[in-house]
């Protein structure tokens, strides 16, 4: 059966739905794609895993049914991957009242609702995700986007679902290391919002690496329960909701310096908590203890715990380009303690300090 929660933004409301079995039948997206265009929008790798048992029963539901395919992975979130989906709408002459749907992992739930943020001036769509990262993070929360040379998810717009499916019963065929960068969201979650449930990734983690399903369904619950409840309190990230992106301003610019996709991105924010942690303790404001307990849950996972050996004047150029920064003069999200997060800009000596130490 499965769990069912609400993220709360009036009527741009929507359920998050999550068990195991989903794909291959979910009452709720038969009765949102009835007598519509409905655009799959997956890539190479989810398509043949996936795809036709999707396919199966959205077919029959709808008025016509395409799947659009594209190339896998991180280096492909960007304009050209973003026009062959709209030209594949536009040739199957695809109306205002078409359903975009999302299957596969952030890249794919990003580019995919990016585009129907803007294709006719916007069309509703589905997340179905497949990656534990894009189960417990991306898929929720109505953030779209592209990459660009000068900065990851620069090009964008806030587009709510009008749904989200989480089956996790695709987990099974989730690589290891795709598993890890998604604990390294579920860690964030922990390490800004519950102290408790952090407890609990850190008591599980054998459980979690070992894919039990038991334990990942848990904690992919707690987590989506925290995106939801961040993201009805700032849906636009105004205020709370910028904590989420705890460990990413440095994540974002090792991911940029070296390359979009050579690091996956919950990789990047692994080591990015970890010199954000650094960067909070040097400050006074986490104590010791704290920090090397939520490094040691973060190397536990199998997660980079430092950045690339790059002179500080390099991060500083990748970071200027943060959404977060103002003006070119970067902020970050720190810790007061676990479970007490807050954004704010830095002196540059302890930034540089922690720059120079959080290598590897």
């Amino acid at each position: 059966m499965a769990h069912e929660l609400m993220v709360a933004l009036g009527e741009r409301s929507y359920p998050v739905m999550i068990g195991a079995g989903l794909i291959d039948g979910c009452p709720a997206l038969a009765a949102l794609a009835a007598g519509r265009q409905v655009a799959v929008v997956t890539n190479d790798v989810v398509a043949p895993l996936y795809g036709p048992r999707l396919e199966r029963w959205l077919r029959p539901a709808s008025a016509e049914f395409i799947e659009i395919v594209l190339p896998d992975g991180e280096r492909h979130k960007g304009w050209p991957s973003l026009e062959r989906v709209f030209d594949a709408l536009l040739a199957g002459r695809f109306d205002r009242r078409c359903l975009v749907v999302a299957l596969g992992g952030g890249v794919i739930g990003d580019l995919a609702g990016f585009a129907a943020a803007v294709y006719q001036r916007g069309v509703e769509f589905v997340q179905v995700p497949t990656t534990l990262l894009a189960q417990v993070d991306s898929s929720v929360g109505g953030k779209t986007a592209i990459n660009h040379p000068g900065g990851k998810n620069m090009i964008g717009s806030f587009h709510q679902p009008r749904l989200v499916i989480t089956d996790v019963a695709t987990l099974a065929t989730l690589p290891p290391r795709e598993l890890s960068a998604g604990l390294a969201e579920m860690l964030k979650h922990g390490a800004i919002r519950d102290p408790a449930y952090l407890a609990q990734l850190e008591r599980d983690c054998e459980r979690l690496m070992a894919c039990d399903a038991a334990a990942l369904g848990a904690a992919i619950v707690r987590s989506c329960e925290i995106k939801a409840e961040v993201v009805a309190a700032d849906e636009r990230e105004g205020g709370v909701r910028a904590t989420l992106n705890f460990g990413h301003t440095f994540g974002h610019a090792i991911e940029a310096g070296l390359g979009f996709g050579t690091w996956l991105h919950g990789e990047a924010v692994g080591a990015g908590m970890v010199m954000a942690a650094d960067l909070s303790r040097r400050l006074g404001m986490l104590d010791s203890g704290s920090f090397e307990r939520l490094r040691a849950a973060i190397a536990a996972v199998r997660l980079p715990v430092a950045g690339p050996v790059w002179d500080p004047g390099r991060y500083l150029e990748l970071m200027a380009v943060d959404k977060k920064a103002e003006q070119g003069i970067p902020k970050f999200v720190l810790l007061a303690g676990l479970g007490q997060a807050l954004v704010r800009s830095v002196p540059e000596p302890e930034l540089r300090a922690t720059l120079e130490e959080c290598v590897q």
